[in-house]
C-alpha cells in the first residue's frame, strides 16, 4: 500500500498537469488567428488581411455553368470566450458549378459590452478549397459588434466547373473567435453598421439591428 504522501503528490502532478493543459489549450484559441496568418504566408496563401485589401476589387468573371450538381454544406461554430451566436440561414444548398450563389449568416453580441471576432474558413474536403471562390465574405475583416447588437453576414461564391468530378459533397466551416483590440491593428477593422457592407444584390446589405 502506497504511502499517503506519495498518493497526495501524484494527486497534486494530476492536478497541476491538467490545469496547465487547460491554459495551454485556451491560449491557442488565441493564438489561431496569428498562427493562421502566419500559415498563410509560409504557403502562400491570402491571408485574411490581404484578402481584405483586394475584396471590395473582386470581379465575378464569365465563367460556364456546369451540368453537374452537389451539395454545400455550411457549418459554424464559436470559441467559448467569444460570447455570441452564429449560424447560417441555410444549412445546405444544391449547388451547380460556375453560378453564383448568396447564402446569409446571422451573428448576435450575448454581452453588454462591445467586442470584436474574426471568422476563420476551412473546407472540407481540403481538395475542393483552390475551387471554392468567395466573392463576398464577412470572414474577410475583422467583425465588430455593440452590445446586444445582431447582423446578417453575406456570403456570395461560385465553385468552379473545374471540381474534380469524384467531389459531389463539400463542406465550408466558419469557427468565429475573439479578437482584443491591440490584435485588430493586423487587419482591416469591419464596423457592423447599415452601410458597412455594400453589394449589387439587395440581399448582400448589412443588416444590423439592437436588442433583437
Amino acid at each position: 500500500m502506497k504511502p499517503a504522501a506519495s498518493i497526495d503528490s501524484g494527486k497534486r502532478k494530476t492536478t497541476l498537469l491538467l490545469a496547465g493543459l487547460a491554459l495551454g489549450m485556451f491560449g491557442f484559441g488565441f493564438a489561431m488567428v496569428p498562427l493562421y496568418n502566419l500559415l498563410c504566408q509560409v504557403t502562400g496563401v491570402q491571408s485574411v488581411a490581404i484578402r481584405s485589401d483586394i475584396a471590395p476589387a473582386a470581379q465575378v468573371s464569365s465563367v460556364a455553368e456546369s451540368d453537374r450538381e452537389l451539395v454545400v454544406k455550411f457549418d459554424t461554430s464559436v470559441h467559448p470566450n467569444l460570447p455570441w451566436e452564429f449560424e447560417a440561414t441555410e444549412q445546405r444548398l444544391l449547388v451547380t458549378p460556375g453560378k453564383m450563389y448568396q447564402v446569409m449568416f446571422k451573428a448576435k453580441n450575448r454581452s453588454s459590452s462591445q467586442v470584436i471576432g474574426q471568422a476563420i474558413p476551412s473546407i472540407v474536403p481540403w481538395q475542393a478549397t483552390p475551387y471554392f471562390n468567395k466573392l463576398e465574405c464577412f470572414c474577410f475583416n475583422r467583425q465588430l459588434l455593440d452590445g446586444g447588437e445582431s447582423a446578417d453576414m453575406p456570403l456570395r461564391f461560385i465553385v468552379s466547373p473545374d471540381l474534380p468530378e469524384g467531389i459531389n459533397s463539400l463542406t465550408l466551416a466558419y469557427s468565429f473567435l475573439k479578437l482584443e483590440a491591440s490584435d485588430s491593428q493586423t487587419g482591416t477593422l469591419q464596423p457592423s453598421s447599415a452601410t458597412a457592407v455594400k453589394s449589387d444584390s439587395p440581399k448582400g446589405s448589412l443588416h444590423v439591428s439592437k436588442g433583437t
